[in-house]
């Protein structure tokens, strides 16, 4: 009798632990903002002067040759002094200019379309009366440049991410290994949005490394600040004009 109570309950977790596993991604965890996701905004408003956003990088260690690595990271507000002296921190800054903001901006594009400058890392959503919305953004690397005008073909929210066979391998030989798949979610690389541009592999997408905006360092995706591509991601519809120059 004993054996027939422990081997139900046994039988009973097993079943709970598969449900809760099954349940680990019905819903996607929300959109974390930067405390200076508004300031661009007040500013428009007379408020106060906007600061750029610090970011504190993740600083991954290893312990050991086979040991495990770890990955610190601290809240943005914190001091490097206040985290844990003697393990560094790489303090990033997004500058102003990459901060959403309203702009002048004269164009022969009608209003709605979306224009991306990646010579100065900018993505314009054209409004009426001459103005865009403006967000900074990241861009391909040397070698990953390109240009061409394309229509949103599909969006989605905390897309997962098959890597492409050719990144696989490309990255493989720098000794990088990705995954096969990835889930949605936080530390996906392709962030809380994405929208994916023709029949291209290219998308605009959030990031989980978000002190990369502003530089070249894509495999020639858009990338933006997840705060960022949600905003856009609510005010673009599928079948969006997006023009890369």
């Amino acid at each position: 009798m004993m054996k027939s109570v422990l081997l139900a309950a046994a039988l009973f977790g097993a079943l709970s632990n598969s449900a809760f596993g099954d349940d680990r991604y019905a819903s996607r965890p929300p959109v974390v903002l930067s405390p200076d996701l508004t300031a661009p905004w007040i500013m428009q408003l007379g408020g106060s002067q906007v600061r750029p956003v610090v970011y504190q990088r993740p600083v991954v260690q290893q312990r050991g040759l086979f040991a495990p690595r770890v990955v610190r990271r601290a809240p943005v507000a914190q001091q490097v002094s206040a985290i844990n002296p003697g393990i560094p921190v790489v303090r990033q800054r997004l500058e102003p200019q990459f901060l959403p903001q309203i702009v002048d901006y004269q164009t022969k594009e009608r209003p709605g379309t979306i224009v991306i400058d990646t010579n100065n890392r900018f993505l314009y959503l054209v409004m009426d009366g001459g103005k865009a919305r403006r967000y900074g953004v990241g861009v391909g690397k040397p070698g990953f440049e390109w240009a061409g005008v394309h229509k949103i073909t599909r969006k989605a929210e905390w897309p997962d991410w098959t890597p492409p066979s050719e990144m696989v391998s490309r990255e493989a030989a720098k000794g990088h290994y990705l995954p096969a798949r990835m889930d949605g979610g936080p530390e996906n690389p392709l962030g809380a949005r994405a929208m994916y541009l023709g029949s291209t592999l290219y998308r605009i997408h959030g990031t989980n490394a978000p002190w990369t905006i502003g530089s070249a360092v894509s495999s020639g995706c858009i990338r933006m600040r997840n705060e960022d591509v949600t905003d856009l991601y609510e005010r673009v519809k599928v079948g969006t004009r997006v023009m890369v120059i």
